[in-house]
């Protein structure tokens, strides 16, 4: 939702909760330079990837913005946006690397009630509780029971694909994920861009390559390119112009 000046943030929130969708992203600024902000349902989050994105697409392609680079200041740093190949929107955020969890594989599999190979965490952005399962079927199959998550608020669920059965089809992605967000008023978010800022680096040590597709296995379904670098992490995909529409807001002054 592009807006000319900052509106307050209550205001921001109840678009947001009337929208009920996983992010609503809100820009302010002009010629290439925005300020971007998300926000879920329930709450304004640190890093949004799909919702930039979006954003980025929007701006190009919709509403008349002709910089070839687009430049968003967030709350996790500055996130660039350029046109990529065959209509794609490249996206430029920060490297996350995994860090080690205070949780235990033992807690995690009495909490998911599915094997787990490795828990890790991170230091930024929003998601705080990564676990690598056994398979790309595992992923695919599992029912979060949220009840049982006692204080996960959000969770991320990866694994590498099955090659060999070609489960995810065409796109050959090299890893799958699912992610998962109550606590945020998201209980499954269908493509989320900012968690790969972290799963990129960690199957790229993994795989032992730089350049991975990845496949997010919620019941729509996302690809996403993903470029590891020292520092930075590219993430690619395409988007299309699905609606478009007025929001009136009652004048306060009145």
């Amino acid at each position: 939702m592009p807006l000319p000046h900052w509106l307050p943030d209550a205001t921001l929130q109840a678009l947001a909760a009337e929208n009920n969708l996983s992010e609503t992203a809100f820009l302010v600024g002009g010629q290439g330079a925005y300020h971007l902000r998300w926000f879920t349902p329930v709450q304004e989050v640190d890093f949004c990837g799909h919702a930039t994105l979006a954003s980025a697409w929007a701006l190009q392609n919709v509403l008349g913005e002709t910089a070839s680079e687009v430049k968003f200041q967030t709350r996790i740093g500055e996130l660039r946006a350029v046109q990529g190949e065959g209509g794609a929107v490249v996206l430029d955020f920060p490297r996350i690397d995994p860090a080690p969890s205070a949780r235990t594989v033992a807690e995690l599999e009495t909490l998911l009630g599915v094997p787990v190979q490795e828990v890790f965490t991170v230091t930024a952005g929003n998601f705080s509780v990564f676990a690598v399962l056994e398979s790309e079927a595992a992923v695919r199959a599992f029912v979060p029971d949220f009840s049982k998550l006692g204080d996960i608020d959000d969770l991320v669920i990866t694994a590498q694909t099955d090659a060999a059965a070609g489960a995810d089809g065409k796109f050959g992605a090299d890893f799958v994920s699912r992610c998962f967000a109550p606590g945020m008023g998201i209980p499954e978010d269908p493509v989320t861009g900012s968690t790969h800022s972290t799963l990129a680096p960690y199957w790229a040590e993994r795989l032992g390559r730089k350049a991975l597709k990845a496949l997010q296995v919620s019941r729509r379904g996302g690809e996403l390119l993903c470029e590891v670098g020292p520092q930075r992490v590219r993430v690619s995909g395409h988007a299309v112009l699905y609606s478009e529409g007025t929001v009136h807001l009652p004048d306060e002054s009145a």
